[in-house]
């Protein structure tokens, strides 16, 4: 898959709401959108189609068959007969019925390579206060669904530290099911109906959080732990020195102390600033390849939320915990 940021009448596939994201990209709003805003203002406005697959001879393939975008006509991904797709606008709908009030709304939506892969964000009523300081963590809700039959249509539970904009990315060991999936086959309408479940999985797992955040946020580690941590995170090899990841754990001890949000008195050289620092560090310093400066954003973008950023945030989370028993 392509890591780029789609791109929708001349202009990048995403929006953000209020002030510009760490990877400065997509238009802008004035605030949080409804999915009819946001849906447009992302250029997210298009449908997928089904399609048979002929040989250059014009012989039918029988058992698969083309996602064609319907305004570009790019071929998105090859599927079987029993792929149901999931439009944009029913992935907004899953969401937006999680919430009764209809009171959802959106900080930002957008689709990487042709479209094949689209995310929404939505933020959920209330917060996260660290030890009643300044430290502040959101409670949002991620969405993301592909129509090129790589992934089911996924809910994840994402707060997000309100300081510097990180996305936390929390996993445990025991918690893999956290989230929601939707395959695409069957009846798609009756799984989405299920859908305000969401919120009640979402409440019992900030509670958890805010449980946990607090104990890292108790917990101050001694130089030799945090040493550890890092390095159990970014290790040498086996028989030498590994020269990147000894610069990356110094640039890990240096966020640690000097990271945005770590001068807070309440939370400052805890472990939650040493996890912290991880999510710091993935999310707006990790090297990524690309081009252009727009191809590296939406490449670190890409790998923060879904790729191996995700993957590091949660490893980073599990290990934090394991520090502070």
């Amino acid at each position: 898959m392509a890591h780029a940021l789609a791109t929708t009448d001349g202009k990048t596939a995403m929006m953000y709401a209020g002030e510009t994201p760490w990877h400065g990209l997509g238009t802008r709003l004035d605030q949080p959108a409804t999915s009819r805003e946001a849906i447009t203002a992302a250029g997210l406005d298009y449908y997928v189609d089904l399609k048979p697959i002929y040989t250059s001879d014009g012989t039918l393939i029988p058992q698969r068959k083309a996602v064609v975008r319907d305004d570009s006509r790019e071929v998105l991904g090859v599927v079987g007969n029993s792929y149901q797709p999931v439009q944009n606008y029913q992935s907004f709908g899953f969401l937006d019925s999680i919430v009764a009030d209809g009171q959802l709304r959106y900080h930002t939506a957008g689709a990487l390579g042709k479209g094949e892969k689209i995310w929404m964000l939505a933020k959920l009523p209330g917060e996260i206060r660290i030890k009643d300081s300044e430290d502040v963590t959101d409670k949002f809700l991620l969405l993301s669904n592909s129509h090129d039959g790589s992934s089911a249509l996924r809910v994840f539970f994402t707060p997000i530290r309100v300081v510097c904009a990180n996305t936390l990315g929390l996993a445990e060991r025991r918690g893999r099911g956290q989230g929601v999936s939707v395959i695409h086959k069957g009846d798609l309408a009756a799984k989405v109906g299920e859908a305000q479940k969401i919120l009640g999985l979402a409440a019992k797992f900030y509670d958890s959080v805010e449980e946990r955040i607090n104990h890292l946020a108790n917990h101050y580690p001694s130089r030799e732990q945090l040493a550890g941590y890092f390095e159990r995170l970014y290790p040498d090899t086996p028989d030498s020195k590994n020269k990147r990841a000894e610069n990356v754990r110094s640039e890990l001890f240096r966020l640690f102390e000097e990271g945005l949000g770590h001068d807070i008195p309440e939370t400052k050289l805890t472990t939650w600033a040493a996890f912290n620092a991880v999510t710091e560090f993935v999310d707006h310093h990790r090297t990524t390849r690309g081009k252009t400066d727009r191809d590296r954003a939406s490449s670190r973008l890409e790998s923060a939320w879904f790729g191996s950023g995700a993957s590091l945030k949660a490893r980073a989370w599990d290990e934090a915990l394991e520090l502070a028993v």
